[in-house]
């Protein structure tokens, strides 16, 4: 499979990712640059790196939370900000206020305003869809409990209703994995393949370099600059590894 090359059991036709030149600058200080690629859709994508190598900046720089200092994002041949209700971010935990006074199922409606727009209030057909969102995910019956009242894996699994619900062409995961449990994973990687076979691409930020290798079609090597990117069975190999993570090759090397 080569990055031209359409994902395996995925839909034919569909927008491809392209990213071009991309650079993105807080300040003075340049935390990612040199990314090129190009993403057909219903590829499942790992962007792998060490702490503060441009994963989470890359993955908001495309959902149109930074803005690139250099450099394109496209989506189906369009400017990324043209397509930008149909792409849907699944921040880290650690982002997002658990607090907030909002339920379940408020959560997932907010992928439904970029839809009925954010003057109109969702209607019956959209707290179905919400509805069904959560239960697909295993969370049926669940909506009116505030979202402080679930447990890590489950409020992730919230926050993928929501991006499911938004009806996406790109899916942007930032690591999805940390701190949850297997029941929680397998509801994950559910939901990615679904994605997949509809078509759809997803990007996932994660330190699972066991979970990029054994079940993504492409993986890119971030180090705050773009160090690899293609298919993963060429492109995570212990020489790129090592470019990526320098001293910590050695645990790494042993994973590959």
């Amino acid at each position: 499979m080569t990055a031209e090359t359409q994902a395996p059991g995925s839909a034919s036709g569909g927008p491809a990712l392209e990213i071009a030149g991309l650079s993105v600058s807080y300040g003075a200080n340049t935390a990612l640059s040199g990314v090129e690629a190009r993403i057909p859709a219903g590829m499942v994508v790992g962007l792998i790196g060490p702490n503060g190598s441009g994963k989470s900046t890359l993955l908001k720089a495309i959902a149109g939370v930074h803005t690139p200092s250099a450099g394109s994002i496209r989506l189906g041949g369009r400017p990324i900000r043209e397509s930008a209700s149909h792409v849907a971010f699944v921040p880290q935990r650690e982002e997002v206020n658990w607090d907030f006074p909002v339920t379940a199922r408020d959560v997932v409606l907010m992928g439904r305003y970029r839809s009925v727009g954010w003057l109109r209030w969702p209607g019956r057909e959209d707290r179905r869809r919400a509805d069904e969102a959560l239960a697909r995910l295993g969370l049926e019956g669940m909506g009116d409990r505030h979202i402080s009242q679930f447990s890590g894996g489950q409020q992730q699994r919230v926050f993928l209703a929501r991006a499911m619900v938004q009806d996406p062409e790109l899916v942007l995961l930032d690591e999805p994995f940390t701190g949850i449990d297997v029941k929680n994973r397998e509801v994950f990687h559910g939901a990615i393949q679904d994605f997949a076979r509809a078509g759809i691409s997803v990007l996932i930020a994660t330190h699972d370099l066991a979970e990029v290798q054994a079940t993504m079609d492409m993986v890119m090597c971030l180090n705050r600059r773009m160090v690899a990117f293609g298919p993963t069975a060429e492109t995570f190999t212990p020489g790129n590894l090592r470019t990526t993570f320098g001293g910590q090759v050695a645990v790494f090397e042993a994973a590959s």
